[in-house]
């Protein structure tokens, strides 16, 4: 199966499936939810199937496929999988499935055409797949910036309160930082011999001006991306007014394409730029853990809340990745998946409970696990493994960006721990003001209160559960596709692990 074209054909299945669904009759709405399902269920069975395929002892990029679309400027449609790619395409496969059960009934809720909502909801699959899967510096542009259209319109057109605002808010950030990118793609092609093939643009021998000039261009546009304080601003309006499900593939997917940038582009491409920059990108990294924190715990909006938790999560990712450290490295990527699989799963019982109450105020809540004991229970869960708890996926990779990052420099790991304290502290009052303490009497006039977890619902929220569970105690499938693609990172910047210090000590006891 090594040599079946399964990124390419990952890449236009959804793009057929959306023509598909959006081309069905609008008075047939259940049809369409069904059509768009088993289309996602598809790309899950070929990402499985790619999974098993790989082989983590070969070479770094596997599933290589190459056509050419512009030869006159050196650029083709090139796809290729690292171990870091791969994982981030298993999470997307995994998420769209689950947010299409969740997401149901959003549109009929918003009022407008449910084909073509789970039609933009497989469009923006394709982009995420594509802009994951681009080995070809343009190609991996067009996708980065065609991806902005599905997500644009799920928010303005089938989100909640101002709306409207959030998705142009949302554009007009990612496309300036897209703009940054153009800038800085052009100047590399020119210097690069003119070929997008990253490969081949590994190899360059860029000058040392012209190196940080390129890395900052990719930078600021993946740091608006991720995001990245200060750069930031967006996410909270856009996952606030976002429904449930898009808001889930925003943070748990999109977001990750800043980091997986940096991995892929910034650090290979520009090694002695990124050396250079790594003690800002950590300055910046361990202020946002600290500042979303804050915020986090002063919010009354729960998909705020959350969106404010994961720009928390993202400077933990961004210390891990600028550590230099193949612990820290693995902990980062690991983390963009655990991330992925708790903030999804946390703002997936968020959007049920918002439905069922009809508000999203914190404050309009109180007591709700009276009413609704499993669906209280899943919240209960989905913010512990937020927080990072012992036995959950997200503990292993911070632990490991912790740890990793302390042998190198331990003011920034000491700092990022604040990090941890300030998570018990707005997860567990979110939880304690929605589920807990004296009933609200407002929420036993709301019929949506009285109905527990369905069984579509509990179809949603099990697999997450498990995964999350299962990556906490054994992890071990995971790291061993990440390790090799994280050291392959770190020898094309030229950085080893320090030796361990209880080693130096026998050495020098020994001499």
């Amino acid at each position: 199966m090594s040599n079946f074209p399964f990124l390419s054909v990952l890449t236009v299945a959804p793009l057929v499936g959306a023509l598909v669904v959006a081309f069905l009759p609008r008075h047939r709405p259940e049809l369409a939810k069904q059509v768009a399902f088993a289309w996602s269920l598809l790309v899950l069975v070929l990402s499985v199937v790619m999974w098993v395929s790989f082989n983590a002892g070969g070479d770094r990029f596997q599933f290589r496929e190459s056509y050419s679309w512009i030869p006159n400027w050196g650029v083709s449609f090139t796809f290729a999988a690292d171990g870091i790619a791969l994982v981030m395409l298993m999470l997307i496969a995994v998420l769209v499935p689950l947010v299409i059960l969740a997401s149901w009934h959003d549109a009929e809720s918003s009022k407008r055409s449910v084909p073509v909502y789970f039609a933009l909801l497989l469009v923006l699959e394709c982009t995420m797949i594509g802009v994951f899967a681009a080995a070809d510096v343009f190609l991996f542009y067009v996708f980065f910036e065609v991806m902005l259209v599905p997500m644009y319109f799920l928010i303005g057109s089938y989100g909640g309160h101002q709306r409207q605002y959030a998705a142009v808010k949302f554009f007009l950030y990612s496309l300036v930082g897209g703009l940054f990118m153009l800038a800085a793609v052009i100047g590399l092609w020119v210097v690069g011999g003119k070929t997008f093939d990253w490969q081949a643009l590994s190899q360059v021998d860029i000058s040392t001006g012209t190196e940080r000039w390129l890395f900052l261009g990719f930078f600021l546009a993946f740091a608006i991306k991720a995001p990245f304080f200060p750069f930031h601003t967006w996410l909270p309006d856009a996952g606030g007014a976002a429904p449930a499900g898009a808001a889930a593939l925003l943070v748990g997917v999109l977001d990750k394409v800043g980091t997986f940038g940096i991995l892929r582009y910034c650090l290979p491409l520009f090694p002695e730029a990124s050396k250079w920059f790594a003690p800002w990108a950590l300055a910046l990294g361990v202020i946002g853990i600290v500042y979303a924190a804050l915020l986090a715990v002063g919010q009354n909006d729960l998909k705020r809340l959350v969106s404010y938790t994961s720009i928390a999560h993202f400077g933990f990712i961004g210390v891990g990745i600028f550590a230099f450290t193949t612990q820290a490295g693995t902990g980062a990527v690991l983390y963009m998946l655990n991330h992925g699989l708790a903030t999804g799963l946390l703002f997936l019982v968020v959007g049920m409970l918002i439905s069922r109450r009809g508000s999203s105020l914190i404050s309009d809540f109180g007591g709700a696990g009276k009413l609704v004991p499993v669906l209280a229970g899943v919240l209960f869960f989905a913010g512990l493994a937020s927080l990072a708890l012992p036995g959950t996926a997200p503990f292993i990779s911070e632990f490991l960006v912790l740890i990793g990052t302390f042998t190198v420099n331990k003011p920034v790991a000491v700092i990022a721990t604040l990090g941890i304290i300030l998570a018990a502290a707005y997860v567990l009052w979110m939880v304690q003001r929605t589920t807990q303490g004296t009933l609200n009497p407002a929420l036993t006039e709301v019929d949506g209160m009285r109905r527990d977890l369905n069984l579509r619902e509990k179809v949603v929220v099990a697999p997450l559960i498990a995964l999350i569970v299962l990556l906490g105690f054994f992890p071990k499938p995971v790291t061993d596709v990440i390790n090799p693609a994280v050291q392959a990172t770190m020898d094309d910047i030229g950085r080893t692990d320090p030796a361990p210090s209880v080693g130096g000590t026998v050495q020098e006891a020994a001499k």
